[in-house]
C-alpha cells in the first residue's frame, strides 16, 4: 500500500479537526493504517512551542509537512487537520509527500467566529492578538482541492474522502 497525506485546511474552527477525526475512524474501518497530525496537537507537543510569527508558522508547517511525508512514505494514511492559511505552506508539503489529497473545508468566518472555543477571533478583534487568518492574515484558498466540505458532519464529504484515499493509496484490499 502506498502512503498519502490528506490535508485538511481551513479557517481556525471551521471543522477540521472534527473531520479528520471522523475520516481517521472511517479508514481506520475499512483497514487502512492512519495516522492523524493535528496541527494544535503537534504544536504544543515541540520545545519550544512555535509562536505564530510568518517566520515560525513557515518552519512549522515545512516540519509539519516533513513529518507527515515520512509517515506517508511508511505506508501510512496521515490526516493533518492544520490551517496553513498560505498555500505555500501546503504546496510544500504536497511536494514532499509520496500522495497528496487537500481537502478544504469551507466555512465561513461568521461561522467559524461563532463557534470558536478559544476565543481566539475575540481576541483578534479586540486587537489583542495579531495574525490570526481571515482576520488580519488572509487565508488563501485552495485553487484546486481534491475535496471541498461544507460542513464536518457531511456524511457525503466522508465517504468522497474515503473512496479518494482508497484510490490514492492503491489499497484493492481494503473495504470499499
Amino acid at each position: 500500500m502506498n502512503g498519502v497525506v490528506v490535508w485538511i485546511t481551513g479557517l481556525p474552527s471551521s471543522g477540521k479537526s472534527t473531520f479528520a477525526r471522523r475520516a481517521n475512524v472511517e479508514l481506520e474501518a475499512r483497514e487502512l493504517r492512519t495516522c492523524l497530525l493535528d496541527g494544535d496537537e503537534v504544536r504544543a507537543c515541540l520545545s519550544p512551542p512555535p509562536g505564530y510569527s510568518e517566520v515560525e508558522r513557515d518552519r512549522f508547517y515545512e516540519s509539519l509537512g516533513n513529518l507527515a511525508a515520512l509517515l506517508a512514505r511508511q505506508g501510512l494514511v496521515v490526516l493533518v487537520p492544520a490551517t496553513a492559511h498560505r498555500r505555500t505552506f501546503r504546496e510544500r508539503a504536497r511536494a514532499l509527500a509520496p500522495a497528496f489529497l487537500e481537502v478544504w473545508i469551507a466555512t465561513p468566518l461568521a461561522e467559524c467566529e461563532g463557534r470558536d472555543t478559544k476565543g481566539l477571533y475575540a481576541e483578534g478583534r479586540a486587537g489583542k492578538v495579531r495574525g490570526v487568518p481571515g482576520l488580519d492574515v488572509p487565508f488563501e484558498e485552495p485553487l484546486a482541492p481534491a475535496l471541498v466540505v461544507h460542513r464536518a458532519d457531511d456524511a457525503e464529504a466522508l465517504e468522497s474522502l474515503c473512496a479518494l484515499t482508497l484510490h490514492a493509496t492503491g489499497n484493492s484490499h481494503a473495504r470499499p
